[in-house]
């Protein structure tokens, strides 16, 4: 797929501008038309010439990824500023739209495109070999879910609601902030977003990622915590002919049926239990039990216990699987990623939107910009076979923040490889 830019048609000082590229150095490898594509099949085209076309308005909304801190006027400003500064005497004129106007033309664009977007591009992005995207060939996938604060307006508490607790007089405390809940599939090695549901605060995660499987498959190992563990999860999990690793609690009864020699055991787990005394719907797994010695934890005693499909002790050690399934917190550190550094709006609310329809086109413009940046990162890592956890999240943002009005002064020039800055 071609890595190109968005564009931008415009009126400017009584002339067209033409199709000028405003994302470039994001280099998102999403080609014009198909942003088209998804603008016609969300029905979202212009039926008249407009300033703000549909096409620069999800531009727009993914920069919202890259400038989230700042107005949406002030954003506007930085997709242009490299394009003003090239041809001065074709822009003298322009003065940005307010603020009124670019959040009417979010509402006209609506959140359909951006999903659309997002369905058609999302995947694992992880080449063969990538370090620390693989484990005995198979590529590591996590799930988990959290909850991102939104501003507090009537209809974003009647959309996605308020979190509350009953205190034991009966006294129901709400949250300040209404919230919505993202469950999503992640692809360990590379941070990327692979798939993505939202819904409002209350809703359970366990069928959300019962329902993320949809995006697993062959060739896959995919990591879960225990509050997702379910005999559903698993069956459907080996339907999709993946693997999977997963964390079950105290409550999943474990009988060993066959010791292992490196310790870990095969029992078989059953739907309930009456299905366990008739010996139907079993699935066969292998269990791992370990703790961690480190007297500093709050609890060193606790006790993990895993099951997973890969039943070979040879190709699969206990050992192994034990110290990568820690890698499932890289999903915390890809929404560590999006919720601070990338949004940081701290004190503020994560989300700027204040009509629900606002906020699902928001986050998924989020998740789009978050995987431009991870892609870029992805790519660099692997030119130099590097594992993508060596490079720096934050330091890619700030120089996208910068290499944007860098590409579009340039236009013309041979464009410039993209440098990262590594973790210290």
């Amino acid at each position: 797929m071609p890595l190109q830019g968005f564009s931008l048609h415009e009126e400017v000082s009584g002339g067209h501008l033409g199709e000028q590229p405003v994302l470039e150095a994001l280099r998102l490898g999403i080609p014009d038309e198909t942003i088209d594509a998804a603008i016609a099949a969300a029905d979202a085209q212009e039926v008249r010439v407009r300033l703000l076309p549909a096409r620069l308005v999800v531009a727009l909304v993914l920069a919202l990824g890259v400038w989230a801190r700042e107005g949406l006027v002030d954003v506007l400003k930085n997709l242009v500023d490299g394009l003003r500064e090239r041809e001065p005497e074709r822009w003298r004129a322009w003065h940005p739209p307010v603020k009124s106007a670019l959040s009417q033309a979010r509402r006209r664009l609506g959140p359909r495109p951006l999903l659309l977007l997002f369905r058609w591009l999302a995947g694992p992005v992880a080449p063969d070999g990538l370090p620390g995207a693989f484990l005995y060939g198979l590529r590591l996938m996590a799930i988990d879910g959290t909850t991102l604060d939104l501003p507090d307006t009537p209809a974003n508490r009647q959309a996605f609601g308020r979190p509350s607790t009953t205190l034991q007089d009966g006294t129901v405390r709400y949250g300040p902030f209404p919230q919505v809940k993202l469950v999503w599939l992640v692809e360990v090695g590379t941070h990327v977003v692979c798939d993505l549901l939202v819904r409002p605060w209350a809703t359970s995660e366990v069928p959300l990622a019962q329902r993320l499987l949809r995006s697993v498959g062959a060739g896959m190992l995919v990591l879960w915590d225990r509050g997702l563990h379910s005999h559903a999860m698993l069956r459907a999990t080996l339907d999709q002919q993946a693997q999977f690793l997963g964390r079950v609690s105290t409550a999943v009864t474990l009988e060993p049926e066959e010791v292992r020699p490196d310790g870990s055991f095969l029992t078989t787990l059953y739907p309930s239990a009456t299905t366990r005394r008739r010996g139907e719907d079993g699935i066969l797994v292998r269990v791992i039990e370990y703790t961690l010695d480190d007297p500093v934890r709050p609890r060193p005693d606790e006790r993990y216990r895993l099951v997973t499909s890969l039943l070979d002790p040879v190709q699969a050690p206990a050992t192994t699987l034990a110290l990568e399934y820690h890698q499932r917190w890289e999903v915390e550190s890809t929404l560590d990623e999006l919720k601070v550094h990338q949004i940081d709006r701290r004190p503020q609310p994560h989300l700027r939107s204040r009509h629900p329809r606002e906020v699902v086109q928001e986050l998924y413009g989020l998740v789009l910009t978050h995987r431009a940046i991870r892609c870029l990162m992805t790519a660099a890592a692997a030119r130099a076979n590097l594992d993508p956890d060596h490079l720096s999240f934050t330091g890619t943002l700030r120089l996208l923040r910068r290499a944007i009005p860098r590409y579009q002064r340039a236009l013309t020039a041979p464009q410039p490889t993209p440098f990262f800055s590594t973790a210290s």
